[in-house]
């Protein structure tokens, strides 16, 4: 037997415009009568508050208060819906207050609206907020609950996502693997999935299809693309072409040694090898020359550069030195602006005297407080007053002596410092008095040595050089009219080869050309290869799909009784999308479905969900005028019916024929 709550009786109190109502539900089918806008769905909307906080239409800020004929929000009035319930036998009651809160303020003499407070009670008894909620959580979740309750909840207020879900949890899903082994035409679907889902591979073959779609696009425009380029070979002989390029190169080969030779003849080259006999004599009289003087200079120079460098050196140090002062001097200013903010921060410690002030009435009635209470109250706070006062004296203290052994750290480092930079400008001193000394011998010695020029065999031989570079210019001046002759018979020469030359390319750009044309032909036929297997592949998959839509709305739709689902829906493009649509006899809930069908095909819903979820609970049929006849339940139900000629609410049994009114 599954768990089942029943409503016995559920009253409202100034709830939604009803005043107080008692429905007494002490039978298994009920209606209640009533024309429109006189409180039939406030039934419902007042059953769901108790439990959940929201109102039939699934909202947490409805309005519950009562207006007046205006319209106005009355005050002072409290808005309970009270149920007494049957839970498997046991009798639970639980019971709601929404009211608003009036507080009077010390020193005023009326009471001001401060907001809303809601009560809890179970059983009679007066209950914590959570305490109440973990109460009805206990019962029925509350997204369970709703969709037993209410025919229309089901389709019209839960997401299709999650009423798949939900189907799909009812009866179990399929399995791929089941899928494929009720078709023998999908018994390749393992091999081509390898691992993935049919929507992973999908996706794979909607990609590789696109890319294979663009590169056929390409290819017959890039063949097109080059047979247009292809060069005019009718006229051209290869093979006559390429003797005469080889010809033409013999020729210009033979041009160029003419005109080395020209450049190059006898006179030039005896002249050549004087200038080297003339430049090797120079340079013995220069070394000789320079092999005594100039020695001493060279030491002289060392010598110059490793004082200036050791200067150098220590000079940096010096500044570094420097550096490290400007530091330590701007570490004491900060130490002594410290060492004032503390004094000063002590002293405005040290005088604070304690003083007491205290209300002397209760924050809560407003009363006087007692003597001894007062008293208390300023012994506590003289007390926290010397104790916070002690340790703030304390606290400045330390950080004081803290502060002057780091001052007197940074006054030392400063006293060592001025030592060092002392010692070091001393050292300087004695380097720059050296490197001045080292500068006047260098100057001295350099004045001593004599310019290689004043040499007498030196000067003689560089006036012999000079006269043979003379003569070979002589001699190249004669012969340069003879080059350019030639130079321009090259230039005709290279012209007429660079022509034939690029006729021959035409030949390798035709050959290239074809391989080219030969190697997209078969890409294409690759690609074409290619693509008719992914096509395969997709009616595959979406013969698995169509297979497994069958076999899930078959499976679905066996555990209903008039209900039927529509999981998957085909697109334009032969394609399958998830969806779910409720069907009565073919007809779409959402389109065409006329109210009664809507009510009695969420009634067959209530059926199997309270079956699955193993509860059943009150049902509330809204707009139940609409049904010639419900289908049957094995629940109660509260059939809420527009009736013009009631004008108030009237409630009919259907195992007693009474009635009650409001």
């Amino acid at each position: 037997m599954p768990k089942e709550l029943k409503l016995i009786s559920l009253r409202l109190k100034n709830f939604k415009g009803i005043r107080d109502f008692l429905l007494k539900a002490n039978a298994l089918k009920l209606k209640v009568f009533a024309d429109n806008g006189l409180g039939k769905s406030t039934l419902f909307d007042g059953f769901l508050w108790l439990l959940f906080d929201k109102d039939s239409q699934n909202k947490k800020d409805f309005a519950i208060k009562t207006l007046d004929s205006n319209g106005n929000e009355m005050h002072n009035l409290e808005h309970e819906v009270e149920g007494v319930f049957s839970l498997d036998g046991q009798e639970l009651t639980l019971r709601k207050v929404f009211a608003e809160k009036w507080t009077r303020k010390r020193g005023s003499a009326t009471d001001e609206f401060t907001g809303h407070e809601t009560k809890y009670y179970i059983d009679g008894v007066p209950a914590k907020k959570k305490e109440y909620v973990d109460k009805v959580d206990t019962i029925v979740k509350e997204d369970i609950f709703k969709l037993l309750t209410s025919p229309s909840f089901f389709n019209e207020q839960v997401k299709w996502q999650d009423r798949r879900k939900i189907l799909l949890d009812i009866c179990g899903d399929i399995s791929d693997m089941d899928v494929i082994a009720s078709d023998t035409n999908l018994s390749r679907l393992p091999d081509i999935l390898k691992g993935r889902s049919i929507e992973d591979h999908r996706k794979v073959i909607a990609a590789k299809r696109s890319d294979i779609n663009k590169e056929l696009d390409k290819i017959p425009v890039r063949i097109d693309e080059i047979q247009r380029g292809l060069p005019d070979l009718s006229e051209l002989n290869k093979q006559a072409l390429e003797s005469d390029v080889t010809r033409l190169n013999a020729e210009i080969d033979e041009k160029s040694t003419l005109i080395n030779n020209i450049r190059n003849g006898n006179a030039i080259s005896a002249k050549q090898q004087e200038i080297q006999k003339l430049e090797i004599a120079m340079l013995d009289i220069k070394q000789a020359h320079e092999a005594g003087s100039k020695d001493k200079v060279y030491q002289l120079r060392a010598k110059l550069q490793e004082e200036s460098s050791n200067a150098s050196i220590i000079e940096s140090k010096i500044n570094n030195a420097k550096t490290r002062k400007q530091m330590q001097e701007s570490s004491v200013n900060t130490y002594n602006q410290t060492r004032e903010r503390l004094l000063k921060e002590w002293h405005e410690t040290n005088d604070k005297v304690f003083k007491h002030e205290s209300d002397c009435s209760c924050p809560t009635c407003g009363q006087a407080l007692p003597e001894e209470q007062l008293q208390a109250a300023k012994d506590k706070a003289l007390s926290d007053f010397n104790r916070i006062k002690s340790e703030r004296l304390e606290r400045i203290q330390s950080n004081g002596k803290a502060n002057t052994a780091q001052l007197e750290k940074a006054q030392a480092e400063i006293a060592e410092i001025d030592k060092e930079i002392e010692k070091l400008t001393t050292q300087l001193g004695e380097k720059k008095e050296a490197a001045a000394k080292l500068q006047q011998q260098l100057s001295t010695e350099e004045s001593m040595v004599v310019d290689i020029l004043d040499n007498p065999d030196y000067r003689a031989k560089l006036e012999e050089k000079q006269k043979v570079v003379a003569e070979i210019q002589e001699l190249r001046q004669a012969a340069d009219a003879s080059i350019q002759d030639v130079y321009s018979e090259i230039a005709t020469l290279k012209t007429t080869r660079d022509q034939k030359q690029s006729e021959i390319g035409k030949f390798a750009y035709a050959d290239q050309a074809k391989k080219r044309v030969a190697e997209l032909a078969e890409q294409e036929k690759m690609l074409t290869a290619e693509f008719e297997k992914l096509e395969g592949e997709l009616f595959l998959t979406e013969e698995f799909i169509r297979t497994k839509v069958n076999l899930l709305e078959q499976k679905i739709n066996s555990k209903f009784k008039y209900a039927r689902f529509k999981l998957f829906k085909q697109n334009i493009n032969g394609g399958v999308e998830e969806t779910c649509e409720t069907l009565f006899e073919g007809v779409p809930y959402s389109s065409g479905l006329n109210n009664a069908a809507r009510i009695n095909v969420g009634l067959d819903i209530i059926n199997t969900l309270s079956e699955h979820y193993d509860f059943a609970a009150p049902i509330f049929i809204d707009n139940s005028e609409a049904v010639t006849k419900l289908i049957e339940t094995n629940t109660q139900v509260v059939s809420l019916v527009v009736s013009e000629p009631d004008k108030q609410l009237r409630v009919e049994y259907q195992e007693e024929a009474r009635e009650e009114a409001v």
